[in-house]
């Protein structure tokens, strides 16, 4: 897309509810410790949706969405010499974490006291230029992706690994509740890892419980069916409480539950006998760093990723985020600046 060099356009939310506006802005330029990046890719995720619904109390308006963002470093700030101009970076949700509360000195930065959130509290990567602290970019130089299928590992792929890690490794037999841009990644993972893999959908989608079977599902259902078999561990990606109760129907004794959604609709009463002969219902809070360096390292032992996306240019970002809500693609949409 070509503009004035001294400028960006970027895709912004004003406020809750409201309609993405497309604004010329002037360059970035990037402080201490940050970097700038030409963004070549951004995938569209359903926290944006959250964003733009006033669910993420804790977003600041105006807001440049987007954190799943691949680009290349055009400029260095004072201080930054871990990167070099012209690498290729993604740029995920957390965006800065304090370093200093009791979660950051125990190594969990995901529940930092003062965190920063990319497209969120941070202007993100829906634009042509995105400006990020250095130390929380992802070197992206071994991963043989383009950028386009590459952009969605820095949220549904590090949200993905969080959570199949907490479902436990003896979780031998998986579930997937809600089969779009993470679960499609993971199930990949899991199936590489030698799991049984079930998929959920919603009632009558075929075309999920067909994409899921072709990525190596030994099965795939409505959401409201009862596997084939008793789960080890359900993980939850679909933002609907309702699907609570049914993953712990699912999941043998002593099974897991794991919700890897950042906002849920309300979870209804369940009988505590659902619960009960320990199982165990958890969350999943954002990633560390170190989450990602552990999942990029993997990708390089595994087979490569059948990474499914939907490209739109950057000033359909509305449409793609409607399209998202809908459900009108398989997998993840992504903008593409250029």
């Amino acid at each position: 897309m070509k503009g004035d060099p001294e400028t960006t356009l970027a895709m912004v939310l004003r406020g809750a509810r409201q309609a993405l506006q497309a604004e010329r802005r002037p360059l970035p330029q990037p402080g201490p410790g940050q970097v700038r990046l030409r963004v070549r890719a951004c995938a569209v995720c359903r926290t944006d949706l959250h964003l733009q619904d006033g669910d993420l109390l804790m977003a600041r308006w105006p807001v440049v969405p987007g954190h799943e963002v691949v680009g290349a470093v055009d400029a260095l700030g004072p201080g930054v010499t871990a990167l070099r101009l012209g690498q290729r970076v993604g740029v995920p949700w957390l965006g800065g974490a304090c370093g200093r509360c009791r979660y950051c000195l125990a190594g969990q930065e995901n529940l930092c006291d003062a965190p920063e959130f990319t497209g969120c509290t941070l202007d993100g990567g829906f634009a042509t230029h995105a400006v990020a602290d250095a130390r929380f970019c992802v070197p992206l130089d071994r991963l043989a992706l383009d950028d386009a299928s590459a952009a969605p590992l820095l949220c549904a792929g590090l949200i993905g690994w969080r959570s199949l890690r907490l479902a436990g490794d003896d979780a031998r037999v998986l579930g997937l509740y809600g089969f779009g841009a993470a679960a499609h990644l993971i199930a990949q993972v899991a199936v590489a890892q030698g799991r049984r893999v079930h998929a959920f959908t919603r009632a009558g989608d075929v075309a999920a419980q067909q994409h899921a079977r072709a990525l190596g599902c030994v099965w795939a259902g409505d959401a409201e069916q009862a596997p084939p078999e008793p789960l080890d561990a359900a993980i939850l990606f679909a933002p609907v409480g309702e699907l609570v109760p049914m993953a712990l129907r699912a999941v043998r004794k002593g099974g897991r539950v794991v919700c890897g959604g950042i906002h849920m609709s309300d979870i209804p009463s369940f009988p505590y006998a659902l619960l009960w002969q320990e199982r165990q219902l958890r969350s999943v809070a954002n990633l560390t760093r170190a989450d990602a360096q552990e999942f990029f390292a993997a990708l390089q032992t595994l087979p490569p990723l059948r990474v499914r996306t939907t490209p739109y240019p950057l000033q359909a970002a509305q449409q793609a985020m409607d399209d998202l809500r809908a459900g009108r693609f398989q997998g993840a949409a992504v903008l593409l600046p250029d």
